[in-house]
């Protein structure tokens, strides 16, 4: 069965990993690719690599890596418009590969009008599959979709209540980040935080507090993109012309001053990936979004590079770690920051839980385990289509 992601990455993240790799633009659209998925960013090719070792043939696109996008269309000598490059390149790619099954990875920037045109002129598409992780401001994509798979419970929920088929999916660690870092290296820093803030109902507002409150009583280190939520320009024919920043009343009442003095710039895939690895204890902090639910990324990224993870407090917590013993947990700031001096003050008790985290999440939380889980879904959705064909 052909399967094919296709992703959006941050911007910010592109233009890093260009910069620092001069002439990368001008090599070949596989060294191009390799060396992006290489870098471990996201997901990367975590989800496809294991639903390969399932049988499954498999692609992964990332549609707005710009050079590398241009690069392929003119390696098939493909023509596109330069108002609408990324939707252009990016369904013809798929028209090539032509998978029966595609996961689209981000829903703000593909859009319902590209769904439905690759489901017109890709005959052997037959199921979409969208992830969804945090708040959206237009629905209309998950019309278009199959399936909406979410980390997050709460939005679970809320899809299945608008009528959707949702089912609920856990991040995952890629073990073979391992293999890329240097694990020799003794934790340089004490306590960081890794992450975005964006001040927009649902998203950061409770993390920007916290983050606010421990700068002042802890050494927390940060390295943060602190932005507003970024929003797609589209034209008449909803094709993407140009991405919405930031507002200049966000810039006025956005994150708090001393938040943005002390972050430092955002890191991203594997430099990410060692600044947890060197770090004593890392911060984790849920979107508001996720109200009771411990749901994100930060989860398996942190313990799966070793590092000891103190974690806001969730109902289900105890369902993907042994609290204390795998994790740490605070339920306000006041013990956040008591627990945090205690884990620094007693390096022998921070250590076990560090590798014990470690253990559990290699062991429960990888992306063999989750592919499993995807492919039960795609052959029962599957199995359901076919059924409703048939009669």
């Amino acid at each position: 069965m052909r399967l094919l992601k296709l992703g959006v990455y941050y911007p910010a993240y592109l233009e890093q990993l260009y910069a620092r790799r001069p002439g990368l633009d001008a090599q070949t659209y596989s060294i191009q690719n390799a060396v992006l998925l290489g870098d471990c960013f996201g997901s990367s090719n975590f989800w496809t690599n294991a639903l390969s070792k399932l049988g499954y043939e498999t692609c992964d696109l990332v549609i707005n890596a710009e050079p590398m996008q241009k690069t392929w269309a003119r390696e098939h000598g493909f023509r596109f418009s330069e108002t609408n490059w990324l939707f252009e390149i990016a369904a013809a790619q798929v028209k090539a590969f032509r998978p029966y099954v595609m996961i689209v990875a981000d829903y703000s920037t593909v859009t319902a009008a590209f769904i439905k045109q690759l489901r017109e002129e890709c005959e052997s598409l037959r199921l979409v599959i969208v992830w969804c992780g945090a708040p959206y401001n237009n629905g209309a994509i998950f019309d278009e979709c199959d399936v909406v798979l979410s980390c997050v419970p709460e939005l679970v929920t809320h899809f299945c209540d608008a009528g959707h088929l949702a089912r609920h999916l856990n991040h995952a660690f890629e073990p073979r980040i391992l293999e890329k870092l240097d694990t020799t290296f003794l934790p340089s820093a004490d306590f960081v935080f890794i992450g975005s803030v964006v001040k927009s109902d649902q998203f950061h507002i409770e993390r920007e507090q916290i983050l606010t409150r421990l700068i002042e009583e802890t050494d927390l280190q940060i390295w943060s993109s602190i932005s507003p939520p970024r929003f797609s320009i589209l034209d008449a024919g909803r094709r993407v012309i140009g991405v919405i920043k930031g507002r200049k009343q966000w810039e006025t009442n956005g994150v708090d001053k001393r938040v943005k003095a002390h972050a430092q710039p955002p890191i991203f895939g594997l430099e990410m990936f060692q600044r947890l690895h060197d770090s004593r204890v890392a911060l984790n902090t849920h979107i508001d979004i996720s109200s009771t639910s411990a749901s994100n990324m930060r989860l398996f990224e942190a313990t799966g590079v070793g590092t000891c993870l103190l974690t806001d407090w969730k109902a289900n917590l105890d369902h993907l770690f042994e609290p204390d013993n795998e994790v740490v947990a605070y339920r306000n700031v006041d013990e956040c920051v008591e627990k945090v001096n205690y884990l620094l003050n007693h390096e022998t008790e921070r250590q076990a839980i560090a590798t014990a985290g470690q253990h559990r999440t290699l062991r429960d939380h990888n992306f063999d385990v989750r592919a499993a889980q995807i492919d039960t879904i795609i052959r029962e959705v599957s199995a359901q289509a076919r059924t409703s064909y048939v009669a």
